[in-house]
């Protein structure tokens, strides 16, 4: 038996959102915040989705009654978490391409004030799109016309909250619309309505959503819950959905926020931004040449090695949280953050590898990493030894075939130079890292010590000694 509205209570609530995109991180988050705060009675809206790409793919949901499970499962204070949920959150998904007309008809029910979206971070640029086209080819085309019906209907604006991987998501989404809108000279009245009644949203998304379960491992939960659900998807316990703005008739606006301390409004998010670059994002670039060239294949399996958490945990207790501590974020809070990611790093149900965390390397470690570096000098004034090793194994690596735009660089240095000498030429090259790092002193020779040691004695030798060295820090 396939899930149905047979197996839950449908709630009969009013559609408050317009959503576009039917992808696992919108479902596993922004819905995931916006279905338990229906349960608990707090906001009491649905979500209209709009599917934008491809054909299909509305079907399952039909079939389902809009209904999927969402498993979520890892660790959280030490402690194995594996829930089910399903999630009523969703009426309708309304494929562009054949429902444009219904969708646009969703500008005129004063009841929906908030639109999401998730349309992959190419989604928000700004093309030459035809706004009166049914419908329109870009998001930010589709967009900019349900606003124009929106207010052709005498509505009101709308708060609307990207959730794409980019910084200032909100910002930008908002000067490409007003921009089209210039384009398309649409009229004075409508522009101004458009610039100061509706409120573009800054916002920063951060939970681990891998999306469908393997079918075996699906199989079984079916069989646990007593029916089949083609639209389950798996994701972590640690959720985040920070959103930026300082009004209070927002605030009022998505009042699903008072479900879960996973949704933050605040009037600036780039705290959590940092927070998620350096001690998550930061800490994966650091320690993934590590542990690829020691022979961890998972993050999972990298931590449940004693010796390499050690190193991983003393890398951000010990680096770069002071490196980042600053009058924005508070030691504190940047310690309390740095253990929800060694949680999430240890969850036993993501299978995350670590080649593929080595993708584009080289600009990962540029912008991730080397403000760490920088910071760290300004701040502690001493020669950071945990990230001159994640550097040198950052050069190993790219010793080997990995999918980086510098590799043809790397593998001639690797050619040409002996190990001492191609730490100085790499770090001095200011056309990769936009300065010299050699300026910080005593940083070259703790990575050339560290690189010689991975070559002579390996990455696990080298692991084991330095966890037993910030053991007793």
């Amino acid at each position: 038996m396939q899930l149905s509205k047979n197996h839950v209570a449908l709630p009969e609530l009013p559609e408050k959102v317009l959503q576009f995109g039917t992808g696992v991180l919108l479902r596993g988050l922004p819905d995931y915040f916006i279905d338990k705060a229906n349960k608990a009675g707090i906001f009491n809206g649905r979500i209209v989705v709009v599917k934008s790409t491809g054909k299909g793919g509305t079907d399952a949901f039909a079939a389902q009654d809009n209904l999927y499970t969402q498993c979520i499962q890892g660790i959280q204070a030490g402690q194995r978490i594996s829930e089910y949920i399903v999630n009523s959150s969703i009426s309708r998904v309304l494929p562009a391409a054949t429902q444009w007309a219904a969708i646009l008809a969703c500008a005129e029910n004063p009841g929906i004030e908030i639109i999401i979206s998730n349309t992959t971070e190419v989604g928000i640029t700004l093309t030459d799109d035809d706004i009166h086209a049914a419908p329109p080819a870009s998001f930010p085309g589709k967009l900019l016309a349900f606003l124009l019906r929106r207010y052709q209907s005498k509505g009101k604006g709308m708060v609307i909250i990207p959730t794409e991987l980019i910084p200032d998501n909100g910002t930008k989404l908002k000067n490409i619309v007003l921009e089209l809108a210039k384009r398309h000279m649409l009229e004075e009245p409508f522009m101004h309505w458009l610039e100061t009644e509706n409120h573009f949203c800054n916002s920063l998304v951060d939970r681990i959503v891998p999306g469908a379960l393997p079918a075996e491992e699906r199989a079984a939960i079916e069989k646990e819950l007593g029916y089949e659900d083609q639209l389950m998807i798996m994701s972590e316990v640690y959720r985040l959905w920070a959103i930026e703005t300082d009004s209070e008739e927002v605030g009022n606006v998505l009042s699903f926020a008072k479900a879960d301390e996973g949704v933050v409004l605040a009037p600036d998010i780039n705290v959590f931004r940092e927070l998620k670059l350096r001690l998550l994002n930061g800490t994966h670039t650091l320690t993934c040449g590590l542990a690829h060239l020691a022979g961890f294949e998972t993050v999972r399996e990298a931590m449940e090695d004693p010796a390499f958490e050690a190193v991983i945990s003393a890398l951000m207790q010990h680096e770069i949280t002071p490196a980042i501590t600053d009058i924005n974020i508070r030691e504190d809070v940047a310690l309390r953050f740095a253990v929800s990611v060694l949680d999430r790093f240890r969850n036993p149900y993501i299978r995350h590898r670590w080649l593929s965390i080595t993708m584009q390397y080289t600009s990962k470690m540029k912008m991730r990493v080397i403000p760490v570096l920088r910071k760290y000098y300004q701040q502690v004034h001493e020669v950071p030894a945990l990230l001159a090793m994640g550097f040198a194994a950052y050069l190993l690596t790219m010793k080997q075939d990995i999918q980086d735009d510098h590799g043809a660089y790397f593998k001639q240095k690797w050619q040409q130079l002996s190990p001492e000498s191609l730490v100085q030429e790499v770090l001095k090259n200011q056309e990769l890292w936009g300065e010299d790092l050699t300026k910080y002193k005593g940083f070259a020779q703790a990575v050339t010590v560290m690189l010689n040691n991975l070559i002579n004695d390996g990455a696990a030798a080298l692991i084991k000694r330095v966890s037993a060295e910030t053991s007793v820090i």
